[in-house]
């Protein structure tokens, strides 16, 4: 059997990685994925942004890709292959604080998956406007950059030429062998995203001399050296209640002043009073926009989930702040 083709889709948080993978979704290339989504939190957001229901998709949650569910990876894989022949290729989006180097070892280390699927390329989104940033408080950022294949160099109408001069310099310096593509919204062409056989190995050896050594074992999520920034957390919030629109849009633009430039994401699926559509936010920094997906199915739970990834948070406060936002409940005295 031949082998399966994998993307990996990875790219710090908030970049664009859930827009690019919905435009591979959603354009007509003929191609059929299976997509397996990894985020960082006690609840799935990503799975409900993913466009594309007739995609099979795989959440993994609660973990990140590089460590404590890379086992779950290789499951997964495992039983794709078993049923390969309903689809042309596999497509990974990585939590935004995934180093994708042990994600790609996976497909070099593991004899099962190795027979099976090849690493056809990784590709990095990043954020023109944050990335200096990120490169200074993230090694991740860098390591995301360093095993790129291709880097989708994104949000392009947010900084002036200059900046996304320096910008690019900052990348090159890194990673001067991936093709860099300028992008507003991950508007790139797919053919320069799939189908690249684009990943080289000899080149990540030279960048990582241990990439290959593992040692003698199917479980090599023990064995790396990769380690997150301890004050990086993940909140999540749910409510069965409906959101008061004011409140809310109040709460969160005091908290994007106060704490913007902790929150590194946020994310959320919620039920707003008033509407029958499941409003989807997503926000980087001080940056949010919101937009409806489609309604709420007809005897379903609505129920919000609210996903905040950052530094320092304070879970009482966030707590305290999304209940102050909803409906009272009816008949409630």
């Amino acid at each position: 059997m031949d082998q399966i083709p994998v993307t990996v889709l990875t790219g710090y948080l908030g970049a664009g990685k859930t827009t690019l993978l919905n435009r591979i979704l959603s354009e007509l290339h003929g191609q059929k994925y299976a997509v397996i989504v990894n985020e960082f939190g006690e609840i799935g957001i990503d799975n409900d942004l993913v466009v594309g229901a007739d995609e099979e998709i795989f959440e993994m949650n609660n973990g990140c890709i590089c460590c404590t569910v890379r086992g779950d990876l290789i499951r997964i894989i495992g039983g794709l292959m078993k049923r390969a022949q309903n689809f042309d290729g596999i497509l990974i989006e990585t939590t935004g604080l995934a180093d994708p180097g042990p994600v790609a070892q996976t497909f070099f280390v593991d004899q099962d998956v190795a027979a099976k699927a090849r690493l056809d390329s990784i590709v990095t989104v990043v954020d023109a406007r944050h990335l200096p940033q990120r490169l200074k408080d993230s090694t991740e950022a860098q390591e995301q950059l360093a095993f790129a294949d291709v880097i989708i160099l994104n949000k392009t109408d947010l900084v002036s030429p200059d900046e996304l001069k320096r910008v690019e310099h900052l990348i090159t310096s890194i990673n001067a062998f991936a093709k860099i593509v300028p992008a507003e919204r991950c508007n790139v062409p797919l053919d320069q995203v799939l189908g690249l056989g684009g990943f080289d190995l000899d080149r990540i050896l030279q960048h990582e001399a241990d990439f290959l050594k593992v040692g003698e074992t199917r479980a090599p999520e023990h064995h790396h050296d990769h380690e997150h920034d301890a004050t990086i957390t993940s909140i999540s919030l749910t409510a069965s209640q409906p959101l008061d629109p004011a409140k809310f849009e109040s709460w969160m633009g005091e908290l994007r002043s106060t704490k913007g430039p902790d929150l590194l994401r946020y994310k959320g699926i919620l039920d707003m009073a008033g509407s029958d559509k499941r409003l989807a936010i997503q926000g980087v920094h001080m940056m949010m926009d919101g937009h409806n997906l489609s309604p709420w199915l007809p005897g379903a739970s609505r129920r919000s989930r609210l996903v905040f990834i950052g530094r320092n948070l304070d879970e009482k406060a966030l707590c305290a702040g999304f209940e102050a936002c909803l409906m009272p409940e009816k008949g409630r005295q």
